[in-house]
């Protein structure tokens, strides 16, 4: 399947920490969905500039809160005067900007404050493009995301609901908040009931291979749903490596402290592991290298980039 997309639209694909940018432009202006991680912030100011060619970045559009998406809002801002739209769903917490939350706190991650203008409703079509979209609601990976469905190109801008080989963590799930796997499957049957071509995802290329993704994405959550601990500990290892990304190299001596001082990772590990301490630490030094998420180099373990 092709994965042309519009002239109108250019895709920024970002490697880890930030999720991808997405850039829509009508005429001399442009639209910006998602921002990346806060320590990329001034590379994406870079991109975006260089992106936009003299168009007027007119609009921010987050797709849902979490940390790589919104961590360049605040550099953007001040950079190009642009509005900020977020989910409505997430007014109130980012204008009291709470840490806990937002997840900054509880994943060790960083953001700089920004404040919204507006926000944006499910059900809402937006002009973005040259092309109308619909903000479709896609709870699961956070309760308040939205996507962006555009019926006559049949393209699907899908955050973190939706990837090449599976979503995004399943975060309300495991902390207690909403029934986060339930949400994630009605996401992915309403994804399944939309005629889509292309999939821009939050992280990752544009795919048009829709139907695989989807099929893989039912059979990761059939295993979560079939045994939460395994959503559990890809949760646990998923912010352990995100973290040392951002840290780079860690001495060995130090893991045991950097994983103790991960709220999230320590919650959930006592809430659906129960593993000691010793044991915690041992099987993610284990599984982490033997993935090849980790490189073990003159004693310090360093992220795979």
């Amino acid at each position: 399947m092709t994965t042309v997309l519009p002239a109108t639209l250019q895709v920024l694909e970002r490697g880890w920490l930030s999720a991808n940018n997405i850039l829509l432009f009508d005429g001399d202006e442009a639209t910006l969905i998602d921002s990346g991680y806060v320590s990329h912030a001034r590379q994406t100011v870079d991109l975006v500039r260089h992106t936009l060619a003299g168009r007027r970045l007119s609009r921010l559009i987050n797709t849902h809160a979490h940390a790589d998406h919104i961590g360049g809002n605040a550099a953007l801002q001040a950079t190009f005067g642009c509005r900020i739209m977020v989910p409505s769903g997430l007014q109130a917490t980012i204008a009291e900007w709470d840490e806990a939350a937002l997840l900054l706190s509880p994943l060790g991650q960083q953001a700089a404050r920004f404040c919204h203008d507006a926000t944006v409703d499910a059900g809402q079509t937006l002009e973005m493009g040259e092309l109308s979209w619909q903000a479709l609601a896609v709870p699961g990976h956070d309760m308040d995301a939205l996507a962006y469905y555009n019926p006559d190109k049949r393209l699907l801008i899908s955050g973190d609901a939706l990837w090449e080989n599976g979503f995004g963590v399943l975060f309300p799930e495991l902390l207690g908040q909403a029934d986060g796997l339930a949400a994630a499957r009605a996401t992915l049957d309403h994804f399944g009931q939309l005629a889509i071509d292309i999939v821009i995802p939050g992280h990752g290329a544009p795919f048009g291979t829709v139907d695989q993704a989807l099929a893989h994405a039912y059979r990761r959550l059939s295993s979560f749903e079939s045994q939460i601990e395994k959503l559990a500990w890809h949760a646990i290892k998923v912010i352990v490596v995100f973290g040392l990304m951002e840290k780079g190299r860690l001495p060995e001596s130090e893991f045991a402290a950097f994983v103790g001082q991960l709220p999230f990772a320590v919650d959930v590990n006592q809430r659906y592991l129960g593993l000691g301490e010793s044991s915690l630490i041992t099987r993610l030094r284990s599984e982490l290298l033997q993935s090849g998420a980790l490189h073990d180099i003159d004693g310090h373990l360093q992220a795979r980039p």
